[in-house]
Order: structure tokens, then C-alpha cells, then sequence
């Protein structure tokens, strides 16, 4: 096995890398770093996160660039503020002792005069993130055109957050002679566009398999109905007293709702979603850092950037709508060297995206079963036992011992132990006693009604609509996706579950936006054509059933002589509103008496929930 040593680095990185408790490097940082000090040269870098990509191209940066010179010379784009804060402070430690090193963290949220500054007084290495980075090139408080070296960190999350042409604007002001260094967890198509676009033959390392996960993080579903979901995440926090973890939930309504409830239950719990302020933000990760916080419940966006080598579970209370993101969700337990469990809470209507997630990763999912109330009794009953025998005597005990033997003075050590122990047992015992299994066949043909109940596949608080768009129009997911959010001015999170076919697709929204919705695409042209969008009867399966759906495919092919992107006349526009929103009216009353028969069940919460003593 290969040591640092051998990797060719300088004295100076080698006594931080020492400081540090690095011994051996991992595979990433022993196939790449050879590379980039031996050569001038493109590199494409395909490894999980948390495998130390960021050394794998930290220390040849540093050992490459002049650090007398106070010209910028590397830049670091990254997704996300915490990761470019990460990054800064993983490079400031490195080059401790490459004396003038001066790296400077350009993010949003902070002040932007102070950063300009920062970059003024000499900043050899730029660290940002591309919206931020963007907006001082466009202000000229930023000189990046004479850089050598440029790094995309984390490649993948940064296209699937919507950055492409702000990467593309801020590539355009660097020299064409520079080198390029592109490292991502998985490589979709999008990202190898990047690379032909900005890339001169670069060379290809990859370890393990593209997209592949780490073998570190063993996989796990568990079969429920859709409307137990909760009380499964709930018995597997429960079967695992000190779980450390990140929620997965697909939409900010969803992940909030989900934190809220775990808090109410009595669990250490909080929410990390776009509707929060980046003070918010702040103050959650640093609860979740000093572990004040056991269960950390995000959106996919939200949880970018989030770098916690603890994590021992990572819980996807909802699968990502592209199986792809599910590679990054597992990325966040099982690092530096560490094992972890990635957990999928699924209903039968799902078994399918765990197929597909298995081809993806290259692992294979293992059914485990949901445990039942009394297997959490003796779990949190042993794990109690195990605290109390490790537990250190504090001796300012010793003044209260004689009125405590006083108390019990006439009670045995039998009796003693059980009545000591029966305080948290009982909790559990007198909530779990008479729970429900939870765990479903997946060979059962009984009707999977959804989590409201009602015969839906998705949420109850989803609409999903068809559009009359798709491949042949040269859409993918993420390009309809991105489409949607800029013409209907929302966030990455309010637009899910789309679904891709040849002429027409599917998306979801949560159904507070429906409105808003199906009155933007009211007569809405594109390109001089007529996009079509209508709520849809899909259910989620991919087939359409809707009154209107145009099969010819395509855009709708109404005749109309006026410039692209233009409403019609306001009189005709207004009658259509009129008729679209008394048929949004009929179909939501009808959903709503369809809510009113069906009857939500929840076994588990027939008896008072018990309630976790905070950690």
C-alpha cells in the first residue's frame, strides 16, 4: 500500500498531512494525486463522497501554484455554502505550512464587500460557489483570467441544482490554457457534456464503478403500507437508541412536517429545507454537528454540502424521484473509513425503484423486517443496561447515599434493578404492547390506498399534471425540470416526480401551487407552439389518461400568427381561465369527497405516545 510519501508531495504538506493523523491515502487520492503533479492535464475523477476527493486535488494545487505571488491561480466551484466553507478550511489546514498561502471563501449569505476584500489582499486559491462567484465577476471585484488550475467539486450536484450556465459564464472569463479538474460522485450525461465543452482530453480515473456506492454502506428497505410510513421511521429510531442520522423526505412541506412531528414525539429532531434562512440553516448544522440534534430530516437540496463523518444511518422516509440522487443520500454515512446503513421505507408501489436503484449502485438491497414492540422493548431496555454498567460514578453522589439507602432500605438488589430499569421499560412496553405489525408481503396483492388512504400513489398533497412535452422536444428530467422552475419561478424542491416519455411527460407540484400552475400555462406559447398542461389522471404509473391529451405529441399544434411566448387576447385568455378553473373546482371536489370517505388508519397511535428522553 502506497503512504503520502510516496505520492511525491513536498515537506511542507507532508508535516501538515502528519499534524493531521493521515496515514495511507485513500484510493481517489492515490490515483489522482500522482497525476496532477507529474502532468499538466484535463482530469475527470468519478468517487463516492466522503472518500477525500477534496485531498485528491487540494495538495497538488497547493504544491503547484506560486505562493509568493498574489495573483489567483486556483479556483474551487462547489454546490453549496457549507461545502465551500469545508473545502476552505480542509485547504487552510493542508497548506499550514506553505507560509502566505491565503485561500478565500466566496458564498452567499455573507457579506459580499468583505469577500472582495479578502481576494484583494492576494488570494492564491479561490473557493466558491457559482452563484455568488458569478455575481462579483459581474461587479469586477474577482480577476480569475489568469488562473492555471480549476476544480468542480462535486460535478453532478452542482448540474442537478441548476448551475450549468452559471458554470459555463464563469469558465467563460478563465484562460483556455488552464487545467481543469472535474470530480463527481456520478457521471450522467450532463456532466460529460461539461467535460467535452471545457475539457482537452482529460484523463479518467475511476474508482470503484461509475455511480456505483461505497461498500461501506450496506442497504436496506422495508415493506410497509404507505400510510404507516411514519410509525416505521419512528420503530427504526426506536430499534436503534443512538442512531445518528439524516432524514430524507422529497418536498420542504414533507420534511417539515416530519421533523415536527418526530419533535412533538419526544425525539431530538430538526428540519433542513429551502424555506429556511441561511441563520436557520446555520444553527441547525451546528446542532447536528454537536449532535444535540440526533435526526437530521432534509430535502436533497438542503442536505448538499453536509459533511458529518458520524452519521450511522442515513433514512429515506421518501425515494428521490431520479434514482441517481439516492447514490448521493447513502454518500452521507459511511465515511472516512466508517460503516453506515442506508435504510429505504417503502410501500409495495415502489419495490420497482429499488430494481432500478440496485442496477444503478451495483449493490443489492437486503428486505428486513420492521421491528415489532416488544423487540424494542429489550433493545431499549439493554442499551439503558449497557449506559448504566459504563457509566462513571460521579463522587459527588457519596452525600446523598444515606438517604438514598434509607429509601430503599428494605428492597432487594432484585427488586432494586427491576424497579430501577421498569421507568424507561414501561414507556415503551405500555405504548408498543398492543401495536399492529407494520411489515407488509411483497408478494401481496391487497390494495396499497396510499397515505391518505385514498387510491392514489403519491401524496395527498400532490397534484400531478401532464404536459404535452418530451424527449422528442429534447427534454430529459432535469432539462423539464429546470424549465419548469425558471417559467414558473420556483424552487428546486417544488417540482418532483417528473417522468419522461417520447411525446408527452408528467411532473408534481405540492397542490398549494396547482393554481398558480394551470394559470401560468393558460394559453402559454413556447417557441412560437402552445405548451399544454392539465391535471393528470397518471396516478404516478406513467400512462395517461387525460380528456385532452394530445397524441400526436409534441406541442400542441393550435394555429396562431403572434410572436413566441405571447398570451392570447386577454377576453378569449380570460374565458379559458374560466372554464380551466370550474374543471380544477369539480376535480378537486371531487378529491375532496374522495378524502372525506376514506379514513386515515394509525394503530400506533391508538395509545399515548411515548416519550424519548432527550440525549
Amino acid at each position: 500500500m502506497s503512504t503520502f510519501q510516496d505520492l511525491g508531495l513536498n515537506d511542507d504538506l507532508l508535516q501538515a498531512i502528519n499534524d493531521m493523523g493521515f496515514e495511507t491515502p485513500s484510493d481517489v487520492q492515490a490515483k489522482a494525486i500522482p497525476i496532477l503533479l507529474e502532468k499538466e492535464t484535463d482530469l475527470v475523477a468519478l468517487a463516492q463522497t466522503g472518500t477525500g476527493k477534496t485531498a485528491a486535488f487540494g495538495f497538488p494545487m497547493l504544491q503547484k501554484i506560486n505562493i509568493d505571488s498574489r495573483t489567483t491561480q486556483g479556483l474551487i466551484l462547489s454546490p453549496t455554502r457549507e461545502l465551500c466553507l469545508q473545502i476552505t478550511n480542509e485547504m487552510k489546514q493542508y497548506g499550514k505550512y506553505c507560509k502566505g498561502l491565503n485561500v478565500v471563501a466566496i458564498y452567499g449569505g455573507a457579506s459580499i464587500t468583505d469577500q472582495a476584500r479578502e481576494v484583494k489582499r492576494g488570494a492564491q486559491i479561490i473557493v466558491a460557489t457559482p452563484g455568488r462567484m458569478k455575481d462579483m465577476i459581474s461587479r469586477r471585484m474577482v480577476d480569475i483570467s489568469k488562473i492555471q488550475y480549476s476544480v468542480l467539486d462535486e460535478a453532478d450536484e452542482m448540474l442537478n441544482m441548476g448551475f450549468k450556465e452559471d458554470i459555463t459564464d464563469i469558465l467563460s472569463h478563465t484562460p483556455e490554457d488552464k487545467n481543469t479538474w472535474l470530480f463527481s460522485a456520478t457521471m450522467p450525461k450532463e456532466v460529460s457534456n461539461i467535460a467535452k465543452k471545457f475539457m482537452k482530453s482529460p484523463i479518467e480515473i475511476t474508482v470503484g464503478n461509475k455511480n456505483e456506492s461505497t461498500n461501506q454502506v450496506s442497504h436496506e428497505y422495508y415493506l410497509v403500507n404507505a400510510r404507516d410510513r411514519y410509525q416505521g421511521l419512528k420503530r427504526l429510531a426506536d430499534a436503534n437508541p443512538d442512531i445518528f442520522s439524516v432524514i430524507f423526505c422529497r418536498t420542504k412541506r414533507d420534511t417539515q412536517k416530519v421533523a415536527e412531528n418526530l419533535i412533538e414525539d419526544g425525539y431530538s429532531a430538526g428540519a433542513l429545507h429551502g424555506d429556511l434562512s441561511q441563520n436557520q440553516r446555520d444553527l441547525v448544522m451546528k446542532s447536528f454537528r454537536n449532535k444535540q440534534i440526533q435526526m437530521l430530516v432534509a430535502t436533497d437540496v438542503a442536505a448538499r454540502g453536509i459533511d458529518v463523518d458520524d452519521i450511522t444511518h442515513v433514512i429515506n422516509y421518501q425515494l428521490p424521484d431520479e434514482p441517481e440522487v439516492y447514490t448521493h443520500r447513502s454518500g452521507r454515512t459511511g465515511r472516512a473509513g466508517k460503516t453506515g446503513i442506508s435504510m429505504v421505507i417503502v410501500s409495495k408501489s415502489e419495490v420497482r425503484k429499488i430494481k432500478s436503484i440496485e442496477r444503478i449502485i451495483n449493490q443489492k438491497f437486503e428486505l428486513k423486517q420492521i421491528p415489532d414492540g416488544m423487540e424494542i422493548c429489550e433493545v431499549q431496555l439493554m442499551s439503558l443496561a449497557n449506559k448504566v454498567h459504563s457509566t462513571e460514578i460521579n463522587p459527588e453522589i457519596n452525600k446523598y447515599l444515606d438517604s438514598i439507602n434509607e429509601l430503599f432500605d428494605e428492597t432487594t438488589k432484585d427488586e432494586l434493578i427491576k424497579k430501577f430499569f421498569s421507568v424507561e421499560f414501561t414507556r415503551f412496553f405500555n405504548y408498543y404492547q398492543k401495536t399492529k405489525n407494520l411489515n407488509v408481503a411483497e408478494s401481496s396483492r391487497d390494495h396499497d390506498r396510499g397515505e391518505s388512504g385514498r387510491d392514489y400513489k403519491g401524496n395527498s398533497n400532490d397534484s400531478r399534471y401532464f404536459i404535452n412535452v418530451g424527449r422528442k422536444d429534447g427534454y430529459d428530467w432535469m432539462k423539464l425540470k429546470d424549465f419548469l422552475k425558471e417559467v414558473l419561478d420556483l424552487g428546486r424542491d417544488d417540482v418532483f416526480k417528473v417522468d419522461v416519455k417520447e411525446s408527452f411527460s408528467f411532473f408534481n407540484t405540492e397542490k398549494e401551487l396547482q393554481e398558480k400552475v394551470l394559470a401560468f400555462f393558460t394559453d402559454y406559447k413556447h417557441d412560437g407552439r402552445f405548451v399544454n398542461v392539465e391535471i393528470s389522471e397518471d396516478k404516478g404509473r406513467g400512462t395517461s389518461r387525460n380528456k385532452r391529451r394530445n397524441d400526436g405529441g409534441g406541442f400542441s399544434r393550435r394555429s396562431n400568427n403572434k410572436p413566441k411566448a405571447e398570451r392570447r387576447s386577454s377576453s378569449r385568455s380570460d374565458g379559458n381561465r374560466s372554464d380551466r378553473r370550474s374543471s380544477s373546482k369539480s376535480q378537486g371536489n371531487r378529491s375532496s369527497n374522495s378524502e372525506t370517505r376514506s379514513r386515515r388508519s394509525n394503530s400506533d397511535s391508538s395509545s399515548p405516545r411515548p416519550r424519548r428522553s432527550r440525549r
